[in-house]
């Protein structure tokens, strides 16, 4: 299958080096130098991986990831000169999969779009199930949206990744260090905090009862459990 990839930057030297670098390896690359182009190619080009500078006229790389149509099956890497956590983690939270602070080596820009390459691909292979459900607590994996007693929650794309994969592999325990990797599917440069925060911001949501389901394996990281409700 051909592989596309859409390259978001409105400094024209930027774009075109980057594009550069991923044609030499054989992509399909087209160009966009606004948010606005970005949408309008990526309805037409449909690229499996978009690489999507931040700071942008017309619509920044945030308002872009909170726009784009049909998602799925589309990976994210972010640009940015900014270097701030709060940065960072709201770019991942609207769904990016991974976030590179300029200057950056071209050579770890192909590197990191081959590595999501090949996640999309072991993701696609797999046959998730469609849904799990514990007690009154339903996660739709397909439609990614989640029911407690017959009402939405709503979450974040990262907290639904998270829930969804505790909730699907009970009483695994995983590491934080671990969730990174497959959650946020990069050595996340906020560190093990975030997955804490997400963990909380998870209990919250689910309430007084449901937030039971997850659990903390103290000096190691999280599980859920069967409520047996």
């Amino acid at each position: 299958m051909e592989k596309k990839i859409l390259v978001v930057d409105d400094e024209q030297s930027i774009a075109g080096a980057i594009a550069y670098a991923f044609r030499r390896e054989g992509y399909n690359v087209e160009i966009a130098y606004d948010g606005e182009e970005a949408l309008a190619k990526a309805a037409v080009f449909k690229p499996q991986v978009i690489v999507l500078d931040v700071m942008m006229p017309k619509l920044n790389g945030y308002d872009v990831c909170r726009r784009l149509e049909n998602r799925k099956g589309v990976g994210i890497i972010l640009l940015t000169v900014k270097n701030d956590i709060v940065d960072k983690v709201l770019g991942l939270e609207l769904g990016a999969d991974d976030y590179m602070t300029k200057p950056f080596d071209l050579r770890e820009v192909v590197a990191r779009a081959k590595a999501l390459f090949r996640r999309m691909e072991r993701s696609a292979q797999e046959e998730p199930p469609l849904s799990v459900k514990i007690g009154e607590l339903r996660i739709m994996l397909q439609q990614r949206a989640v029911y407690l007693k017959e009402q939405p929650i709503e979450l974040t794309p990262k907290e639904f990744d998270l829930l969804a994969l505790l909730a699907a592999h009970l009483e695994r325990v995983y590491t934080r260090d671990e969730l990174l990797e497959l959650v946020w599917s990069i050595d996340y440069a906020g560190g093990t905090r975030t997955v804490d925060i997400h963990i909380q911001r998870l209990r919250k949501k689910l309430g007084q009862t449901y937030q039971e389901l997850l659990q903390t394996v103290y000096g190691v990281g999280y599980k859920a459990i069967d409520l047996q409700l």
